[in-house]
């Protein structure tokens, strides 16, 4: 029998969420004997085949990240968001006080670090931004939620364990983590 094929995305985060998959040590060797990683961070792959889950990390704030969780949501059968900013939208969504523009001119020409003298915003090499940063589910349908900035190791562990047991899980209270 193939094994359940898994596919992840990193958008708009840190990529803690994905760095606590790691953190489940010597336990990924069992999990990737029991599931076949395809496009992931990880992986480097780029493209999404169909798989029987999808894990988002991080919130939409443009649109080739919303096309991304679009397109994830249409290949996998089960989508997890993974980590308060897939969940929530996290501290992307510090940036939904002030228009997209300011955003860009904070970012590109008015922070201490940036040698900008021109002022010049990267317009064509950079996607749009959404009006909003935003959790995942605002896009898309989301099946599991694993908040935590990281989820912590064992949570993640478990949400794969009980996919792989057939059960669509709900992380219990006490193995959630809200730092």
């Amino acid at each position: 029998m193939a094994k359940p094929k898994l596919a992840s995305v990193w958008l708009e985060a840190c990529a803690g969420c994905h760095m606590s998959f790691l953190d489940i040590d010597e336990r990924i060797v069992d999990l990737l004997g029991k599931v076949e990683l395809t496009a992931t961070p990880i992986t480097d792959i780029k493209i999404f085949p169909e798989v029987e889950v999808g894990v988002i990390e991080g919130a939409l704030g443009n649109e080739e990240e919303l096309h991304l969780a679009k397109e994830l949501r249409e290949r996998c059968k089960i989508l997890i968001a993974w980590g308060d900013c897939a969940v929530f939208g996290g501290i992307n969504c510090m940036r939904n006080f002030m228009p997209a523009e300011q955003v860009l001119k904070e970012g590109y020409v008015d922070t201490a670090s940036t040698v900008n003298p021109d002022g010049v915003l990267p317009r064509q090499d950079l996607p749009a931004l959404l009006p909003q940063a935003i959790p995942v589910d605002r896009a898309v349908k989301v099946d599991v939620y694993v908040p935590g900035c990281p989820p912590d190791a064992d949570t993640i562990y478990y949400v794969f364990s009980e996919i792989l047991e057939g059960r669509i899980p709900t992380v219990p209270t006490d193995i959630m983590r809200y730092d």
